[in-house]
């Protein structure tokens, strides 16, 4: 009976594990590429499908990138005391005028990081920028991404 509970409890575990990675994933992916958007090129009304290898790219962006995104954060909170951490938008340098230089350079680091990272996936920025608002519009695109991002999860490999 223990050996049951304790599988059910670490499957949820598991599941509200991933489905937060997923949620703070995305809410920091639409942080860092808003500005990144007003300087890229506008697309038809119907934007082109993302296929299956540009899921696959994105999501092992985000995987990539959580963890550092965490850890930028609790370093610049460390560093600015109890005042709230302002929103930081890569492509718009006013964004990083109220971080203490060291802060400052840990945003900008994370910044440069997330771009290579974008692009070591074989990605361009513009076209990671556009999944990202297709999946803000789009539960069935959300849903790909998510049960990719569980998958890479389990097997980093695939």
């Amino acid at each position: 009976m223990k050996k049951i509970s304790h599988r059910f409890l670490r499957l949820n575990l598991i599941r509200i594990l991933s489905q937060s990675v997923f949620v703070g994933v995305i809410a920091t992916t639409s942080l860092v590429s808003s500005v990144w958007l007003i300087n890229s090129n506008a697309y038809a009304q119907n934007p082109p499908t993302v296929s299956s290898n540009e899921i696959i790219s994105y999501a092992k962006t985000m995987l990539t990138m959580e963890p550092l995104r965490q850890q930028a954060f609790d370093e610049i909170k460390k560093m600015i005391g109890s005042k709230e951490v302002p929103q930081i938008v890569c492509n718009d340098k006013n964004s990083f005028n109220s971080l203490p230089n060291k802060a400052k350079d840990i945003a900008v680091n994370y910044c440069q990081r997330y771009q290579k990272v974008v692009e070591d996936n074989g990605m361009t920025i513009e076209r990671f920028n556009r999944i990202t608002l297709e999946v803000q519009n789009s539960e069935d695109l959300k849903r790909q991404i998510y049960n990719t991002l569980l998958r890479l999860q389990k097997n980093p490999e695939s």
